[in-house]
């Protein structure tokens, strides 16, 4: 707690005493007992709120799947990468996600040196020597 260890909390628990005196001692303690009471209020408070918004139980999540450090960068990649990209289409998915998932394949093979058949072919202008780019003074 705070980085303090057992005999520095009780030296600062007896100057504590010392400083207060025995005749405040009483009124103080009162408040922090209410002030304990009050902060077990306002957490119960929070994870009633937490629990209603979300609708889950907070214990019953499982933290450690949420770990960051669980994470390797490298492993992601190089599942992603050997990852099998033509998945089979369930018999269950609507029409729409099958062709479009069927047409995927089919364009995947049929690309050109300059990209897939689907895709007009890039035209760039080449200006003559000497003449300046076009500038288009309200784009900037």
């Amino acid at each position: 707690m705070f980085g303090i260890n057992g005999p520095e909390f009780f030296l600062l628990l007896i100057i504590g005493i010392l400083v207060i005196g025995p005749q405040r001692l009483p009124e103080y303690t009162q408040k922090l007992a209410n002030l304990v009471k009050e902060v077990r209020r306002m957490a119960s408070g929070a994870r009633e709120q937490i629990k209603e918004e979300v609708g889950i139980d907070i214990d019953d999540v499982d933290w450690k799947k949420y770990d960051p450090r669980q994470y390797d960068p490298r492993r992601i990649i190089k599942e992603a990468l050997l990852d099998d990209d033509t998945k089979p289409v369930s018999s269950g998915a609507p029409a729409a996600v099958a062709a479009v998932a069927g047409a995927a394949a089919v364009g995947a093979g049929a690309g050109t040196a300059t990209g897939p058949a689907n895709r007009p072919e890039r035209v760039v202008q080449v200006l003559p020597p000497g003449e300046a780019a076009p500038f288009d003074t309200e784009a900037t």
